[in-house]
């Protein structure tokens, strides 16, 4: 099929709820795609953050395929190996003790949410039930994850939304300490904001907010949907801050392509919840598990890390290069290969030349580019990628 074959069809057939390019992406591998008409892409945005060791990588692939051939549901009701495998890599090489799966990250910080509700009922009492999210957040598409979303656009539509949640400035630590209330039991934040422009912590902020939450009997949930799994260079941003959350939540990188979502939380934090708590048909099945147990160990052990770090400061570089040159880049940020470029224009335009130029990127918050090529990707790469942008700035 054509593209404009397949994107008929999916005008038709499937709800109109992306603003999608017209074009179909059929085939993968490495750094690269290629849609259905045979065009080849370099791809810098990497499926949002998910397809951390490229497209198609033969050690994830091959794991699928095995455990396709074995089992691939059976359910929560009984232990399952895999599952088991990839809690321990996590627990193992993390700060945490306890890891609760499921299918995205949406659901990873729903659980977040019901747990640290559930820990402070049992530990404080019922009227303890407020978190406070920042400004430019980003948590998911569920009700309760929409509303920690501090981002009212994403609001629009859906009232009367749950109650329970507070928002303040990212980065503004007084105006944190100010909303805490005797309601409030949790605070939630990503060290670095994703979906809200590649915002980081400021030196200092979590070290303030870690022990605001230590003064006040509160829990510090650390969203890394976006920024886990070796994004940064390291394997969690939190390693960056040095601060250790009680809750953090997985999801994008961690299956190496394939749909999963990871809960994990301190001993303590964890045992609140008890069976029956909480729950998800298919999260940690065999099959999302073991492609992630493949992805994780490929991380772990094929010096991963410390190749993200590396392209990621040569990518960063290039962009500041970029920055000196153009009076519409107004700031780069971000670690590792988590990259932000804030224009004082719009961005979609320039998506759009990269896009015909064969680089995918794509635009947040309206005026950030953003960059999250696979954690593999090369220093070639990188100049063809930066080519391929500059030519697209020229042009505005």
């Amino acid at each position: 099929m054509s593209n404009q074959s397949i994107v008929e069809l999916g005008q038709k057939y499937v709800m109109n709820t992306y603003g999608r390019l017209p074009m179909a992406l059929v085939k993968g591998e490495g750094a690269r795609v290629w849609d259905a008409d045979g065009k080849e892409y370099l791809d810098f945005v990497g499926g949002l953050a998910v397809n951390s060791l490229g497209h198609c990588h033969p050690k994830v692939t091959a794991a699928i395929r095995e455990q396709a051939g074995k089992l691939v549901h059976c359910s929560n009701l009984y232990w399952i190996e895999p599952q088991v495998k990839l809690a321990q890599l996590l627990v193992e090489h993390s700060c945490m003790d306890k890891v609760f799966f499921a299918n995205s990250g949406a659901e990873a910080n729903e659980g977040a949410i019901k747990l640290a509700r559930k820990y402070a009922k049992l530990h404080y009492g019922e009227k303890k039930y407020e978190i406070i999210t920042m400004h430019q957040s980003f948590h998911g598409r569920t009700l309760a994850t929409l509303t920690a979303t501090a981002q009212e656009k994403f609001h629009k539509g859906y009232a009367p939304l749950p109650e329970g949640f507070k928002y303040v400035p990212f980065n503004d630590f007084k105006a944190l300490a100010e909303a805490v209330s005797d309601k409030t039991c949790a605070i939630m934040l990503e060290p670095i904001q994703g979906e809200g422009g590649v915002n980081e912590a400021d030196p200092g902020y979590l070290d303030n907010v870690k022990e605001l939450c230590q003064e006040k009997g509160l829990l510090l949930i650390f969203d890394e949907v976006q920024c886990g799994i070796g994004r940064t260079g390291k394997l969690f941003a939190y390693e960056h801050f040095g601060v250790e959350p009680d809750i953090m939540t997985l999801a994008k990188a961690l299956g190496g392509g394939v749909a999963i979502g990871a809960l994990l939380a301190k001993e303590e934090v964890a045992a609140a919840f008890q069976p029956g708590d909480h729950a998800s048909t298919f999260g940690g099945n065999p099959l999302a598990t073991a492609a992630g147990v493949a992805a994780l160990d490929t991380i772990l052990k094929d010096g991963v890390l410390a190749k993200a770090e590396e392209a990621g400061a040569y990518l960063k570089e290039k962009l500041l290069a970029l920055k000196e040159q153009y009076g519409f880049i107004k700031e780069v940020r971000g670690k590792g290969l988590i990259l932000g470029m804030e224009l004082t224009i719009p961005g979609a335009g320039i998506v759009s030349k990269c896009l015909e130029a064969g680089l995918l990127i794509n635009c947040t918050n309206n005026t950030v580019l953003r960059f999250l090529p696979p954690l593999i990707i090369t220093k070639a790469e990188i100049d063809e990628a930066v080519g391929i942008l500059t030519q697209a700035l020229d042009q505005v």
